[in-house]
């Protein structure tokens, strides 16, 4: 199956790892430094130019979304 992230984006479900509301982990340090990380190797790819929502952590990549974090996990649960 298939996921839907926004925008024109869409992964392999076992690709995904989690899925996390960017403004509740944001105040982490951790999770700073994680995206920062990502971002300085380029593997970060914002779907959308709308504000952020969610981050999705991938095998490959981490994604940006303006979809929120229980958005997406309807989607995923959604059979």
């Amino acid at each position: 199956m298939f996921l839907f992230l926004g925008g024109d984006v869409i992964v392999p479900e076992k690709d995904v790892i989690g899925v996390f509301d960017i403004e509740e982990c944001s105040v982490s340090r951790m999770t700073a430094d994680y995206l920062n990380s990502c971002q300085k190797k380029g593997q970060v790819e914002y779907v959308s130019l709308d504000m952020p929502k969610s981050f999705i952590v991938c095998a490959d990549k981490t994604y940006i979304s303006n979809v929120s974090n229980a958005t997406i996990n309807k989607r995923a649960t959604k059979k």
